[in-house]
């Protein structure tokens, strides 16, 4: 099991007033991403466990796309990993932004 964490400063806190999300399921070929709330800042913490070793660099492209794309400030991400491939992965990522958007 590989893990790794990502810290990036959004431009600007995400919108809404949702605590919490969860998009996906642990799967073959899908992934488990858990939304939180952070406090306060813009920074957007995503922490990944995969069991897909080497990946790193191109996890780290998928997640400063959506950072880029989406401004998600003050949330933190927990994904769980079940082999899912890039475009699975932005997809739950922008699908979980948006859950957190709504109040």
């Amino acid at each position: 099991m590989e893990k790794f964490t990502f810290r990036h400063a959004a431009a600007a806190r995400l919108a809404g007033a949702r605590k919490r999300a969860i998009v996906g399921v642990v799967a073959s070929g899908n992934l488990e991403a858990l939304f939180e709330r952070l406090p306060e800042g813009n920074d957007c913490v995503i922490e990944v466990a995969t069991p897909i070793q080497g990946y790193r660099d191109l996890w780290a492209e998928v997640v400063s796309d959506f950072v880029e794309r989406r401004s998600p400030g003050g949330l933190r991400v927990s994904i769980n990993d079940g082999g899912a491939r890039p475009d699975t992965v932005a997809l739950r990522l922008a699908q979980g932004a948006r859950l957190m958007e709504r109040d």
